[in-house]
């Protein structure tokens, strides 16, 4: 039931965090972007009020809800205008990833500073050659006497420059089998060997982007997150709520746009009524409207059944979220900036730079092609062509 109509509670949190956003907005963003700074007032302020660590549990300092409530959060903020892109990072993906399958020390160590935004945490999956294929991830660990060596590259890696760690995305061999299996590392931003590159992205996010390159990086046994024999179990406990907040995050921002587009044609008058009052630009606003909240509810009904502990059922559900929020998102960012005709383009009005964000969303951190393959065999059985 609590898919379909929110709690209290939830109405609530949405209100709340709505008011924080407002006080920000997009003007705050873009001034932040636009002087290579990282938005630390509203990280900090959201941390403080507890709404970066409310999926975390309450022992080390977080809410003690779950990724419904982070998503509410960041879907908020975006819908303000000022979205906060490492949210997805660092208390969705690597907050619970050491939450569910962190030793007690790494939980004391990271949870309390993830939760209040004092500490910020990177993750470090894709690579250069691998792409969208998890399987085919290169950077390996090996054991030196109880510590890890780790080798590899990694890219398209938000934030490594502002965050204390990068929970790191590595392959160990598996004694019994000699087959690869994923582990996670939790590498400090000061290792030796650890080397950061940003990539000059054409996408203006206060977020950068770097390469990152391990050459030798030596970690203590305790780096290690979870199980080594758990491999893929652990790494999508931190890719299902990644891709349930890249759908909070795109269901934000073309809210936001659409905001923009129906208060400009409900004053903008080129004839006698305002452009509103035409169907023409009605209609298409309305239909941006409706998918925007279908997508919001496919959002809620994943983040419900992974708070529940579903993985299989919330993987099925993450994956359609963020599929229909990313397409959602791209329609109503074009549909906003040719409501504004000229004006959609100036910087004054704030969405031509969205154009371009609108996009990530299609293809972070998984492809919708990628997603409609997981759909087409998990789904519907259809057989493979890889």
């Amino acid at each position: 039931m609590s898919t379909v109509i929110e709690s209290q509670e939830h109405q609530d949190l949405r209100a709340a965090v709505a008011a924080l956003g407002r006080r920000y907005g997009r003007d705050y963003l873009t001034k932040v972007v636009r002087d290579g700074g990282h938005p630390q007032e509203l990280w900090a302020e959201a941390g403080k009020l507890g709404y970066l660590g409310v999926n975390l549990p309450e022992e080390y300092g977080g809410g003690g809800g779950g990724i419904a409530e982070l998503s509410i959060v960041l879907e908020e903020l975006g819908a303000a205008g000022s979205p906060l892109l490492m949210m997805v990072v660092s208390p969705a993906i690597c907050g619970t990833v050491i939450a569910r399958f962190g030793t007690e020390e790494q939980k004391r160590q990271w949870l309390p500073g993830l939760a209040d935004g004092t500490r910020t945490m990177a993750f470090g999956i894709t690579e250069p050659d691998a792409g969208s294929n998890s399987h085919r991830i290169t950077t390996t660990a090996r054991r030196d006497g109880t510590d890890w060596v780790l080798t590899g590259r990694k890219v398209f890696i938000s934030g490594v420059d502002i965050a204390d760690a990068t929970l790191i995305v590595g392959r160990t061999e598996d004694a019994r089998t000699g087959k690869l299996k994923p582990c996670l590392f939790i590498v400090p931003r000061d290792a030796e060997g650890f080397q950061r590159h940003q990539i000059d992205m054409e996408l203006q996010a206060a977020e950068k982007q770097f390469e990152l390159v391990l050459d030798d990086v030596r970690l203590p046994a305790e780096a290690l997150v979870g199980d080594e024999d758990a491999g893929l179990l652990q790494l999508f406990a931190g890719l299902n709520p990644e891709r349930v907040m890249t759908a909070a995050f795109a269901v934000g921002m073309g809210r936001y746009a659409v905001g923009r587009a129906v208060s400009y044609a409900k004053e903008r008058s080129v004839w006698k009524a305002p452009i509103g009052a035409h169907q023409a630009i009605a209609h298409p606003l309305a239909q941006c409207h409706i998918e925007l909240e279908l997508a919001r509810l496919m959002m809620q009904k994943a983040a419900a059944l992974y708070d529940a502990g579903d993985d299989v059922g919330a993987g099925e559900a993450a994956n359609m979220a963020k599929f229909a929020a990313a397409d959602a998102c791209v329609k109503a960012v074009d549909q906003s900036v040719h409501t504004l005709g000229g004006n959609g383009l100036t910087r004054e009005y704030g969405l031509a730079s969205l154009i371009v964000a609108s996009r990530v969303a299609r293809i972070a951190p998984v492809s919708r092609d990628m997603i409609l393959n997981y759909v087409s065999h998990q789904t519907l059985g259809l057989p493979k062509s890889y």
